[in-house]
């Protein structure tokens, strides 16, 4: 997939406009006026207009009477409502020209929301925080979807056009420049990109090109059909174009378990095979990450460079989930499957990647789900304690800040940051910011009334217990709630956090990354009052150990180790104390 099948083209002269429209009877490319474009055998309509260039902007007009944008925009200057603008990717001068990205071992995430990430809410501001970042000991910022969403904030999943970066957010040009400022600093980029599904309001692909979807549904609509041709190239060329033209360094894949037509030789695997050939052909590191609810652990391979048909790792839900049902006693919705003895859970989720791995699901109807990925490097796994769905997805968009002691959560971050695993923050963690995370959008009139309704009725009984305390989405005070607030990073709480986080950081980089590349998971064990121990095999032979006491009284933990170097936490003569993390490095 050399040169891209949608969207328009520069050429020496002027502008082709290209767009799939196999339903459509006629299409005009209006700019000043209507041109008439022509259609091939396949439903292709191009044409070329001379003497134009980057900043055009224009609309199609689909059988003289539906007014559309393009559906490959490159950016959207006015919206959804307004024309599409001709961008000149090959402008920019990159400056980090000989950055080539970093190994997925050094990797340590903290993924953001850029309109609440900074009070001005733009690309442009976020570049003045990537200091903190590299201070921090974070190596990765991964940005919510960018795919233009119909007003002015939105999490970023009810995107529309897959290839503009929404306006709200800064001009292509300023998203290049926080990509290039970041990778000058030696920080990766990743951005979430959703192709299970398009936004509710806005897309009017079903309206000349209805092969787009298919009968099968996922939660948010109907599925997206990549038997088809065309609707494959519109995906996998998505993915390429985020990772050339605007270089970024890896694609987390929202919920590909809802992706239910990938067609007989399945899309993610073409997908991560044209991105392995960019890699190849750039000489770059390319991560790809999957959000997958199926815990599918075949299609998971943190080693092999370039990608070949695999992903480097999956958001591991099963490990959060048996935190969280650890440190709040909270059972309901997803949380039941782990009711029973969450902190056995935990142990399995250190000890063999995935809780789920093949057993039955009680809340999804006793379903087996998952497969065994004991036998998996531990990198194939990103662990986190709250992310932007876990607290979003809460009737108030409370952080465990507020639900949980300070101990616990900080016992949690000493395990979790020094694990083998891949570790992410949510945007704010780093200092324990109480900023809460609603759930927030931009909708107007019968849709905005539908989203308020279906929120009424999935917390219900939030509702009724807090009242006009439950944010309205559709509030624009909703979306200021989550504006981070970084004068909590400097005071009191939130330094002492950030420098907990800091020292954590400062000694994965130092002693555990190196040995991460064919590290091997171990075992893990928990005691019934609360007492873990685990242990990894690293690349070079040592065995990282741990042991932590995750209970609010003091444990027995026996005789300590005689030998290995202590990385962290006492060397406790058998009395543990509560919230009391170990990490302890043996060498062979």
């Amino acid at each position: 997939m050399t040169l891209r099948s949608f969207g328009p083209r520069l050429t020496g002269n002027g502008v082709e406009f290209r767009i799939w429209a196999p339903n459509a009877k006629r299409v005009d490319v209006v700019l000043d006026r209507p041109h008439p474009m022509r259609r091939d055998a396949k439903g292709w309509y191009t044409t070329h207009i001379d003497g134009i260039g980057a900043g055009a902007r224009y609309r199609f007009l689909i059988d003289g009477s539906l007014d559309v944008p393009d559906p490959a925009s490159l950016f959207q200057p006015e919206d959804l409502a307004g024309p599409s603008e001709v961008i000149d990717h090959a402008a920019y001068q990159w400056r980090a020209e000989d950055w080539r990205g970093r190994p997925w071992a050094e990797t340590v995430l903290l993924e953001t929301h850029v309109g609440t990430f900074t009070p001005e809410g733009s690309f442009r501001a976020m570049i003045d925080k990537l200091d903190h970042l590299v201070d921090t000991g974070i190596t990765a910022l991964e940005l919510m979807p960018l795919a233009d969403f119909p007003g002015t904030r939105n999490w970023g999943y009810d995107g529309v056009l897959w290839y503009a970066p929404d306006s709200a957010y800064g001009r292509p040009e300023d998203l290049k420049a926080l990509i290039d400022e970041a990778h000058l600093r030696g920080l990766m980029v990743f951005l979430d990109v959703v192709y299970n599904h398009f936004g509710p309001e806005g897309n009017y692909l079903g309206q000349y090109a209805p092969g787009f979807f298919s009968d099968s549904h996922t939660p948010w609509g109907n599925g997206i059909n990549y038997y088809v041709e065309q609707v494959r190239a519109f995906a996998i060329e998505n993915a390429l174009y985020w990772l050339g033209d605007y270089r970024f360094d890896g694609l987390r894949l929202d919920a590909v378990h809802a992706i239910p037509d990938q067609g007989e030789i399945p899309m993610l695997d073409e997908l991560s095979r044209e991105v392995g050939r960019l890699a190849a052909e750039t000489g770059r590191y390319v991560h790809l990450v999957l959000e997958n609810d199926d815990n599918t652990a075949a299609v998971l391979d943190p080693v092999t460079h370039p990608p070949r048909g695999q992903y480097r790792a999956q958001w591991n839900d099963d490990y959060h989930h048996a935190w969280h049902v650890a440190l709040t006693g909270e059972t309901h919705g997803y949380y039941s499957d782990y009711a029973n003895a969450p902190l056995a859970h935990l142990a399995r989720a250190l000890g063999s990647g995935f809780v789920f791995q093949g057993e039955p699901s009680e809340h999804r109807g006793g379903q087996p789900r998952g497969e065994p990925s004991g036998d998996l490097v531990p990198l194939a796994f990103i662990n986190f304690l709250q992310n932007h769905d876990q607290i979003g997805n809460r009737a108030l968009g409370d952080r465990l800040e507020s639900l949980v002691k300070p101990q616990a959560i900080e016992a949690a971050l000493a395990v979790t940051l020094l694990a083998p695993t891949v570790p992410m923050l949510f945007m704010g963690e780093e200092w324990g910011s109480q900023a809460p995370f609603p759930f927030f959008c931009d909708f107007q009139g019968d849709l905005a009334e539908a989203v308020r309704a279906g929120r009424r009725k999935e917390f219900a009984g939030a509702y009724k217990e807090y009242g006009n305390e439950v944010p309205d989405p559709l509030s624009k005070d909703a979306f200021d709630s989550a504006v981070l607030d970084w004068h909590e990073r400097d005071q009191g709480r939130g330094a002492a956090r950030l420098a907990l986080v800091k020292r954590l950081l400062a000694i994965r980089h130092r002693e555990i990354v190196p040995r991460l590349d064919s590290s091997r998971f171990g075992d893990a064990r928990i005691t019934g009052d609360g007492l873990l121990k685990a242990f990894w095999r690293l690349t070079d032979g040592a065995t990282l150990e741990l042991v932590a006491n995750l209970s609010d009284d003091e444990r027995d933990g026996g005789a300590p180790p005689a030998a290995g170097t202590i990385l962290w936490g006492g060397d406790w003569n058998r009395i543990i104390p509560p919230w009391a993390v170990s990490w302890r490095l043996e060498h062979p």
